[in-house]
């Protein structure tokens, strides 16, 4: 019997800040590896003989960057659930719950953040296939990490009576501890780093939820029940998942339920939580420097340094985090960066977009980046995936001049449809209906030169696209 692996993927990540962002958290960010942090994740249960195809929770406005990822991956989802709104894990795991039920009442569900670092895979499937026994037996299993340090930044899970090898009743869960606690815990033994991995059968889960949290195993039910599909994904139905009260399934069910398990583990674990996390992750250098980019470190020590665009040179410096991504430079204390999320609040709170997205933006064809803007001109790079096209659409206050620098594109301009080849252009006037698509087999690289009275992303009228977007500002281009 496969085990359905169940990805949330709806956190932003802000204290990861600046590289992560709401538009494009750290779970879809290589900041581990070459993939991603949710292709890594994915990728730990794809093994067909155990793993059922992974299910994937997530916002809307995600939805294509991650179904393009899973397909570099070469994945593809058993289904992608679209939350209307994000209302913790506890709602998302009984959605996940109620859609399992409708093809395997009795399946068993693993339940992953789509953002955390395992470096001992083999050591995670063993312990996933003793959850998976206790699973199977009607218990609600978690997975409590074996502690290396009296860490502050997590909460514990104490051990209760043995089930038998490798297991533990639960206890009691015991939320984030001082420094003094935590130390005590290793001390006294007995206590692990609750991870926030679960799993359970289906209809367990739902019973649980049932007695402890009735509303959110009601609503988020009728949700997927009065859910739609679009493309590939199926939209959870608004008005019954937003009823949902936000709870994660650590309070909602597992510190009520009578049927807690958990599975001890020593796998390489970290949740990536702070830019201090990827400096003990990563590799270090002989002056306890882990570097990224193009990093020139002179007389530099015990500091993690990012370079995404641009040269980062230090000198005489010790025991920072510094992240460059092109439009914003972050300097911290190594022991500080917890509190980047006070930088995030204090940009959003001052009207201002830099936690929101990058330079680059990305949507279901590819991504364009800004290069330069003026008061009555703006300079994008657009990349267009092979195959994919941008919806026929046009602009009331701005015209456009597209010039081909790689690839092969076919272009509609008005009634006109024509082959454009790299080093040709288009003009496309204000008011034309226009479409550009990909018409070749590699990337399709386009300098875009707008100008006009007003060049917002919401000056946009969309007449028919492949992806189903609407005509508003979040689906522009």
């Amino acid at each position: 019997m496969s085990i359905y692996p169940v990805i949330l993927s709806g956190g932003v990540g802000s204290r990861l800040w600046p590289t992560s962002r709401s538009l494009y958290p750290k779970q879809l960010l290589p900041l581990v590896s070459e993939r991603t942090m949710l292709q890594e994740t994915a990728l730990r249960v794809s093994d067909g003989a155990t793993f059922a195809a992974p299910i994937i929770v997530s916002n809307d406005e995600h939805r294509f960057i991650i179904a393009q990822q899973m397909r570099e991956a070469g994945l593809v989802p058993l289904t992608h659930l679209l939350e209307p709104e994000g209302r913790n894990t506890a709602p998302a795991a009984a959605a996940a719950a109620a859609f399992v039920q409708t093809r395997d009442p009795r399946g068993v569900m693993l339940i992953l953040p789509a953002d955390h670092h395992i470096r001992d895979v083999a050591a995670f499937h063993a312990a996933i296939g003793r959850g998976a026994e206790l699973a199977r037996e009607g218990k609600l299993v978690t997975f409590g990490i074996v502690p290396t340090a009296p860490e502050t930044g997590y909460g514990y899970i104490k051990r209760g009576a043995s089930l038998g090898e490798g297991a533990f009743a639960v206890e009691r869960f015991v939320e984030k501890p001082d420094r003094e606690k935590a130390t005590a815990y290793l001390a006294e033994g007995g206590y692990d780093w609750n991870a926030g991995i679960f799993m359970f059968r289906a209809d367990v889960i739902l019973d649980e939820m049932r007695v402890h949290c009735p509303e959110i195993a009601a609503q988020a039910a009728m949700s997927v029940h009065k859910g739609r599909r679009d493309l590939d994904f199926l939209r959870l139905q608004p008005e019954a998942f937003n009823a949902c009260p936000s709870n994660s399934i650590d309070y909602a069910v597992m510190e009520r339920t009578g049927a807690a398990a958990m599975v001890p583990v020593e796998m390489g674990w970290s949740d990536i939580g702070s830019w201090s996390a990827l400096w003990e992750t990563g590799k270090q250098d002989v002056a306890g420097n882990v570097l990224s980019g193009d990093v020139l470190a002179v007389e530099t020590k015990n500091s993690y340094i990012r370079a995404e665009t641009a040269l980062v040179a230090t000198l005489g410096v010790e025991n920072l985090v510094i992240v460059e991504t092109g439009d914003v430079l972050l300097v911290a204390s190594r022991d500080r960066v917890q509190d980047v999320k006070k930088i995030v609040e204090r940009i959003a709170s001052a009207g201002r977009t830099e936690h929101q997205a990058h330079n680059r933006v990305h949507r279901p064809w590819g991504f364009y980046e800004t290069l330069d803007e003026g008061p009555r001109h703006q300079v994008k790079h657009l990349m267009v995936h092979p195959g994919a096209s941008l919806s026929l659409q046009m602009h009331h206050h701005r015209a456009e001049h597209w010039v081909v620098v790689k690839g092969e594109a076919r272009v509609t301009v008005g009634e006109s449809i024509r082959i454009l080849h790299e080093n040709e252009s288009t003009f496309i006037p204000v008011g034309t209906k226009h479409r550009l698509e990909n018409a070749g087999v590699e990337p399709l690289s386009i300098i875009e030169v707008q100008s006009g009275s007003y060049l917002g992303e919401d000056d946009i009228v969309r007449f028919d696209d492949v992806y189903g977007r609407s005509s508003d500002a979040s689906a522009a281009e």
